[in-house]
């Protein structure tokens, strides 16, 4: 049985084994060679494009393409989809974007005004030219990003976030190639795999359970750390700031994950600018007199939590607490010293967070997530003073502020939690001796809420009011 499967291949059409016993003959025959180029500088592996193709983009700079300071409310989709029409227009040969369906749900649709779909099934749009792929086949799809940034090109995978994952395993064998060929002198850098995600957990209006799952950035942080970045821009301008940032890179695999709603902008294009160059910074402007001297450090970490952040901080500074709000853009910036590029070292990392301050950590996605990166930091291992707040897999179809409350991710928790890590570091504060007081009326304040969804179908105006 073993002999007939072996010969079924016929590997005589191919070699010749006479000569292979020699050893020293040429024992491929030519008629096995007819489809290999004769000239070499032709043939697959000696053509430039496939080991030294790269070329960059033409790329404006984003601060044009930024909010003006008077806009209080934007989609950070929609900007960066203004963003994307230009270099498109500027790049008509060198980028497309791969989309998994739902590119007009995701709010990327304002790029039609450079460009269309190219679909080479349909005789009205074959090969026009257009610079959006769109095909319900992730796979399907992240096979052809991987050629195209393989060939020296650029390209761009926006999904929704709950889908993401089904090529999860196809990036993970790309990173791995690609690290092992930044080993080789020969290969030369590619441009990064660039992913959006959007249509997020916590925008759960439509659809439900089933579209709710963070899950990539746990996926991600596995990955060869050098190679990973993970962004998490908190409003329009830093979108567009880590878009140009990430389509500039090489070689690395970069997330974005933002909101596609309207949402809060809580930084100039200036502010916007400096912050994602730091990856993270102290929002001295929500804080309590610019940061110093807090009883608490809250920080958020996306989109819809940093709104809930925001909001925690001024109720808190009613009550006489003092507070440093924080925002993280740059997830990796958490991790351990010389675990990754981007991580702050323990002078910077205490500078923020403080040697011993209580800190409330609102994270977009699983908790576990951050504290895998605090865990081998000297600053957090064994000590109580971090909380970390976000996604526990509850929720469905809901009004948006609900969803926060359901995974305890929502203003009235996030100042309870504060309130209790302020009373356990300082007993005998004012705070220590309100906080039976002060974290049963936070809790009474979500019940009121939760009534008020249930009798109504709707967010109240308290919580689903613009926080700045």
């Amino acid at each position: 049985m073993l002999v007939r499967w072996l010969k079924s291949y016929k590997i005589e059409e191919l070699i010749d084994v006479d000569k292979i016993s020699d050893g020293t003959s040429w024992f491929v025959k030519d008629s096995a060679l007819k489809i290999v180029p004769k000239a070499l500088d032709r043939r697959p592996g000696m053509l430039k494009e496939s080991y030294a193709g790269y070329q960059p983009l033409d790329l404006p700079p984003f601060q044009k393409y930024g909010l003006k300071d008077d806009v209080k409310m934007a989609s950070l989709m929609k900007a960066i989809a203004t963003y994307l029409t230009e270099v498109v227009k500027r790049n008509p040969n060198s980028f497309r974007i791969f989309s998994p369906d739902e590119f007009e749900s995701n709010k990327l649709d304002g790029v039609f005004d450079a460009t269309i779909r190219q679909f080479q099934w349909d005789p009205e749009t074959s090969a026009p030219g257009g610079r959006v792929i769109e095909m319900l086949s992730e796979h399907t799809l992240q096979g052809f990003l991987q050629g195209y940034l393989l060939t020296g090109r650029h390209g761009l995978f926006p999904s929704y976030e709950a889908f993401i994952g089904i090529v999860t395993t196809m990036i993970e064998q790309y990173a791995k190639f690609r690290k092992v060929a930044q080993e080789t002198k020969w290969r030369e850098p590619v441009a990064s795999l660039n992913y959006i995600v959007t249509s997020t957990l916590w925008r759960q209006e439509h659809n439900g359970f089933s579209h709710q799952n963070p899950g990539l950035i746990g996926n991600l942080l596995t990955l060869p750390r050098h190679m990973t970045r993970i962004y998490l821009p908190p409003d329009a301008n830093c979108a567009v700031s880590v878009m140009a940032h990430c389509l500039n890179s090489k070689d690395y695999v970069n997330l974005i994950v933002g909101s596609k709603a309207d949402t809060p902008c809580f930084l100039t294009v200036d502010e916007a600018e400096k912050h994602c160059i730091a990856g993270l910074s102290v929002w001295r402007k929500y804080s309590t007199e610019d940061g110093v001297n807090p009883d608490v450090v809250l920080v958020g970490i996306g989109v819809e939590v940093t709104v809930e952040i925001i909001a925690a901080a001024k109720l808190l500074q009613k009550e006489g607490v003092r507070v440093r709000v924080v925002n993280v853009v740059d997830l990796m910036t958490l991790g351990e010293p010389g675990s990754h590029p981007h991580a702050l070292s323990p002078e910077a990392f205490n500078g923020i967070f403080g040697e011993d301050l209580p800190v409330v950590i609102n994270f977009h996605g699983y908790p576990q997530h951050v504290q895998s990166l605090l865990f081998s930091r000297n600053q957090s291992l064994g000590r109580k003073r971090f909380e970390i707040l976000g996604y526990i897999e509850e929720g469905t179809t809901t009004t948006p502020w609900s969803m926060l409350r359901l995974n305890q991710a929502d203003r009235f928790t996030i100042s309870e939690r504060a309130i209790g890590l302020i009373a356990t570091k300082k007993p005998n504060s004012a705070t220590a001796a309100r906080a039976a007081e002060l974290q049963g009326w936070f809790r009474h304040q979500n019940r009121l809420q939760e009534r008020y969804v249930l009798e109504n179908g709707a967010d109240s105006e308290e919580v689903s009011a613009p926080v700045v």
